[in-house]
């Protein structure tokens, strides 16, 4: 073979290794970005309670908001998280824990990039219905007796809290006792307005949604909770054994996998 020829040969080669990259990358550019995982918490935890959920999602690729939940009103704090998705390019899937399903339930509404809901031990509140109301709704729950003196609020209204001495048995019993009393020291309260507050229409009508949560539930009765999964139409819903309120604390592992089956 001429030197002429192998050069040709060369050049061709490397032509063809050229357009190969050229495919490959465009194939790889053209498959689906992972949707945002948005997390929400309820009242008496803050953003750090999902810090193990967060480590598995992170792992796996996901870009994960925890957002800071206010805790003060279902409408001021659903807008609060629907100005976080409508700030996201892609999709996203909402999850919330506890009274932060109620807000992920409203803030969904009219957001066309939510993929899905993800109720932890979370409430999906009807039309109409309050958080308090839900809670009662079954028996079970001894949230009633567990919470320390409100707080009055210069506006007229109350903040609610667990009493500290109270916090691991009631709220996070199967969590180690060291790390829930520095939970109990970081809870964040809500007013008693918010946890009162009618729901509007809710986006679990609409919108898939998945839900997880434990038998051993002291603030929301497991009876409750499954109730709203079912009423909800649930795709799919996962019952731990004696788990408790904070399932996303204890059960890490299992909510990050219920929240990747819900963002695929």
């Amino acid at each position: 073979m001429s030197k002429f020829a192998t050069a040709a040969a060369r050049a061709a080669a490397l032509a063809a290794a050229f357009a190969g990259a050229v495919l490959t990358a465009g194939h790889a550019s053209a498959e689906p970005a992972k949707p945002t995982i948005v997390l929400v918490h309820g009242a008496f935890a803050d953003s750090s309670s999902w810090n193990g959920v967060t480590k598995i999602l992170q792992k796996d690729g996901y870009t994960v908001v925890a957002a800071a939940n206010p805790l003060r009103s279902v409408t001021a704090d659903a807008a609060y998280v629907a100005d976080i998705v409508g700030a996201i390019e892609g999709p996203v899937v909402l999850v919330g824990h506890s009274y932060g399903g109620q807000v992920i339930s409203t803030a969904a509404n009219g957001q066309e990039n939510v993929k899905s809901l993800v109720y932890v031990a979370a409430f999906a509140s009807e039309e109409g219905e309050a958080v308090a109301e839900l809670a009662a709704k079954f028996p079970g729950g001894t949230l009633g007796g567990a919470l320390a003196a409100p707080v009055k609020l210069k506006d007229g209204g109350v903040d609610l809290s667990i009493d500290q001495t109270k916090f691991h048995q009631q709220f996070a019993q199967d969590v180690d006792a060291a790390d829930a009393a520095l939970m109990a020291a970081a809870q964040r309260p809500i007013t008693e307005g918010a946890l009162t507050e009618k729901s509007g229409k809710p986006a679990w009508k609409t919108v898939p949604s998945y839900f997880i949560y434990g038998t051993g539930d002291r603030n929301v009765p497991a009876k409750a909770l499954g109730f709203m999964a079912e009423r909800a139409g649930s795709k799919h819903t996962v019952v731990i054994d004696d788990a408790s309120h904070v399932v996303m604390v204890s059960q890490p592992k299992a909510v990050a996998a219920l929240i990747e089956e819900a963002a695929r």
